[in-house]
């Protein structure tokens, strides 16, 4: 496991460094699709009278591509947004959509964005696109422009706003940054009060649906397999790291028995985000 985990990171922060890949759509099923690059994965569903897309990307200018390739697809115009999760890469593309949307999130991530509005600086949402029907339950359903959806928030995870959108019919998960494929530890804010418990909670919770395919928040998409084989790998190192938490070992004796590398920085982006062991080590000393 330890090869595993070091080849992963090393992966991800090679891939880190790349320019931001061209757009790419596919079609997943009837009227469902995927886009790729500029940033976040997207998706879009025809509906009945338009579009509804999941997640904006991360600029206004990307949001501008994402409606360009829509309109390669279909006439109709966008209607409806659903947001897996208030991070900017899913969130801030939002700038180039037109007015009078129905955004649809948790009401964590309509809080989150309010506060890195008010925070301010670069990479703050845009304040007129903020999310209008909220999710406040743990599940629940209804159709949007008729097409079925269940969303769901098992707590927190990523972030504690995050939204599963499942899509009973097609049997498609949008799982946002839930899954992310190009590192193995999974990515928690936990400045937005994510938590590693609630993620792996999550993960079961998303196994637990009847889905077939996975639409990752970054990466290709999964099977419900792979979805499996990542929780059972994170959740071997995470017992192995609460274990040796318990007996009061160091963080550098934890990262160097779970064969972590040194943290590297992105060039132009900071440090980049921490292991599993770092954010467990945090969570502990909470």
């Amino acid at each position: 496991m330890k090869t595993i985990y070091t080849a992963l990171v090393l992966v991800s922060l090679a891939s880190a460094q790349q320019q931001p890949a061209p757009f790419d759509t596919r079609m997943l099923t009837k009227g469902v699709y995927w886009v790729n690059g500029g940033g976040g994965n997207s998706g879009f569903i025809i509906g009945h009278k338009g579009v509804i897309v999941i997640d904006a990307k991360t600029t206004a200018d990307g949001g501008k591509q994402l409606l360009d390739e829509i309109k390669k697809i279909t006439p109709l115009p966008v209607t409806a947004v659903i947001l897996t999760h208030s991070d900017g890469d899913h969130v801030n593309g939002l700038a180039a959509f037109p007015d009078g949307l129905t955004i649809i999130a948790h009401e964590n991530n309509k809080k989150e964005q309010e506060a890195a509005l008010k925070a301010g600086g670069r990479g703050a949402p845009p304040a007129n696109r903020l999310p209008n029907k909220l999710i406040v339950k743990e599940k629940e359903s209804f159709k949007v422009d008729g097409i079925p959806f269940q969303f769901y928030n098992w707590g927190p995870a990523h972030t504690s706003g995050d939204l599963i959108v499942y899509m009973p019919v097609q049997r498609i998960v949008f799982t946002g940054d839930i899954v992310a494929t190009q590192r193995l530890d999974p990515i928690i804010h936990l400045e937005k009060n994510g938590s590693t418990e609630g993620w792996i909670k999550t993960m079961k919770a998303i196994i637990a649906l009847n889905g077939k395919m996975y639409v990752p928040g970054h990466g290709d998409i999964q099977d419900k397999g792979a979805i499996q084989s990542r929780l059972d790998l994170v959740q071997a190192k995470h017992d192995k790291i609460k274990a040796m938490i318990a007996e009061g070992k160091s963080l550098p004796e934890i990262k160097a028995a779970v064969g972590d590398p040194a943290p590297t920085a992105t060039p132009g982006r900071g440090p980049a985000f921490g292991n599993l062991t770092d954010i467990m080590y945090a969570e502990s000393k909470k």
